[in-house]
């Protein structure tokens, strides 16, 4: 094993002197081409080029010497430490970090970062990372090549956000340019590349910023808008706060602008079930109101809401910017308006019975969550995703709402609930 093993962040400037005397004494370095050409490597020295960290690790595990590793940025911060501590290599480092790509991105941008949202893409990753820049406002995408800009903006199709792209920070070719993500596509990107996400809207649900440790109107906790956590506390939230406002209809009072099948017990088992996070698409197939896509947004679910009703699909975006949560609402009759939508992880279907549940079935989300009010319709709608491939569990649900002035029973609400769940993609 190493006698020594040191980890050196590079961010373009001068190194300090303890990188250069852990450097000096090195007998082995491993980095990327442009860390091993710097003039302070010993030419005396071993010399790994950084292509799988796992077996660079192998190999620093194994040299009778003083190693150094040689990174971008912060090494810590999606980096190579958390590879070189795994319990398989045994390594005991020593960090001298830099300052990382994503503070670099944003102070080239001027903009703070407390409160964005950070990923990092990979081929593997970049659909889940896209879901992220479609759910918050703002969003640093650490690339990788097959995984950039361009790849960012033609799943983001549909979407409008502003893209920051940084490139070769620190380095004599670094450029920064601003432009519309509709545009990205359009352009050859270097690497390595940095890709601040912004746009969408924040809505009025949070109270009003806080001095923090920053200052006036500072956050205290990172990755969130500086107002949270937001006014409203819970989920599965009562009809009252998804009331149609100051555009209620004639003879609807606030909080009936639910529909059938949207009660909040129904709602909250539907959401169970769904399982919606960070990362996640999730479809909601006849909106409705918009109650149970702004709480799926609220998990941090990416969400596209589908109705075919204008004035539903009006509902659920005044939700969404009354919760301060992005949806991407389209209008549209499943389940020909599926047909173009990105892949779902997740899907609720709020209607349209056995011919949306194949339709959306064929996509292979990893569950599908819906709702009968009838034995034959949950039996029907049952062998559509058992046809599909789906476990399917049912369960019948009755709620009964109480006055509580007079504990008289003011609503009863009674359904089948069906879920399909298939083995979880990787």
């Amino acid at each position: 094993m190493a006698d020594r093993v040191t980890v050196i962040g590079w961010d373009g400037s001068p190194l300090t002197a303890a990188a250069r005397s852990a450097l000096a004494a090195a007998t082995l370095v491993a980095g990327a081409a442009h860390h091993l050409a710097l003039p302070e490597v010993p030419p005396g020295a071993e010399r790994i080029r950084l292509g799988s960290v796992d077996l660079a690790a192998r190999r620093i595990a194994g040299h009778r010497g003083t190693a150094v590793v040689l990174a971008d940025g912060d090494p810590g911060f999606f980096g190579v430490v958390r590879t070189l501590r795994a319990p398989q290599h045994g390594l005991e480092v020593e960090v001298v970090p830099a300052v990382s790509s994503v503070a670099t991105a944003f102070a080239r941008a001027g903009m703070p970062w407390d409160d964005a949202q950070i990923v990092v893409a990979h081929r593997r990753t970049l659909r889940r990372a896209v879901n992220v820049c479609r759910a918050h406002t703002k969003v640093a995408v650490l690339t990788s090549p097959g995984a950039g800009p361009a790849e960012l903006a033609l799943l983001l199709e549909g979407v409008h956000r502003t893209f920051v792209i940084c490139e070769e920070l620190g380095t004599a070719r670094e450029q920064v340019t601003v432009l519309t993500s509709d545009k990205a596509a359009d352009h050859a990107w270097r690497d390595p590349n940095v890709v601040i996400v912004i746009g969408g809207s924040a809505g009025p649900a949070s109270p009003a910023p806080v001095a923090g440790p920053g200052g006036p109107g500072g956050g205290w906790i990172g990755g969130r808008d500086p107002g949270y956590p937001p006014a409203v506390r819970g989920w599965a939230l009562p009809a009252r706060e998804y009331g149609d406002g100051p555009s209620e209809r004639p003879g609807q009072g606030p909080g009936q602008g639910l529909g059938e099948g949207e009660s909040a017990d129904l709602r909250a088992a539907q959401l169970a079930r769904l399982g919606p996070r960070t990362g996640d698409l999730v479809w909601d197939i006849g909106s409705g109101s918009g109650a149970l896509a702004v709480e799926a947004a609220r998990f941090g679910a990416a969400v596209i809401a589908v109705d075919a009703d204008p004035d539903a699909c009006d509902r659920t975006a005044a939700a969404a910017r009354r919760f301060g949560v992005q949806l991407h609402v389209v209008h549209g009759r499943a389940p020909y308006i599926l047909e173009d939508l990105p892949e779902p992880d997740v899907v609720r279907i709020g209607g349209g019975g056995v011919p949306v549940v194949s339709a959306c079935a064929d996509r292979r989300p990893e569950r599908i969550v819906t709702h009968a009010s009838t034995r034959d319709e949950a039996e029907a709608i049952g062998r559509a995703l058992a046809e599909g491939g789906y476990t399917v569990e049912c369960a019948l649900l009755q709620s009964v709402e109480l006055d509580t002035a007079a504990w008289s029973e003011r609503d009863r609400s009674v359904v089948f609930l069906l879920s399909g769940v298939q083995e979880r993609r990787v």
